[in-house]
């Protein structure tokens, strides 16, 4: 389980990682062709959510790999799987794609319940 946990941890930590860059870096005007949603928050919230993502991607692999407060990394894993359900909720406002949202909130959660030792 542990290998299993890791793997997602880098994966779903690299991707958090990235897109929060892209997000709270990125000027909004060039974000909105690809992403209509962005349309929806302002620049400021825009760079919040970005810096949310970019600091629990980190906090994914980080504590845990460090020794560090490892406890952080189920946290972290468990507020992004709230960043997503609030992302599942944006988009069927929007009636957008669902999809993205839809699979990673449950990734996240079962980070945060394996790290947290449910199983």
């Amino acid at each position: 389980m542990n290998i299993a946990l890791w793997i997602l941890q880098g994966l779903l930590g690299a991707m958090f990682f990235l897109a929060g860059v892209m997000k709270t870096l990125t000027p909004r005007d060039k974000l909105l062709p690809k992403m209509p949603w962005v349309e929806d928050y302002s620049p400021a919230q825009l760079r919040l959510i970005g810096l949310s993502e970019l600091l629990g991607g980190l906090g994914l692999v980080l504590p845990w790999a460090l020794h560090v407060v490892p406890v952080l990394t189920p946290i972290a894993a468990a507020c992004l799987t709230v960043i997503m359900l609030g992302a599942v909720a944006a988009h069927v406002r929007r009636k957008e794609s669902l999809v993205p949202s839809v699979i990673l909130a449950p990734l996240a959660l079962f980070v945060a319940l394996g790290r947290f030792g449910v199983f």
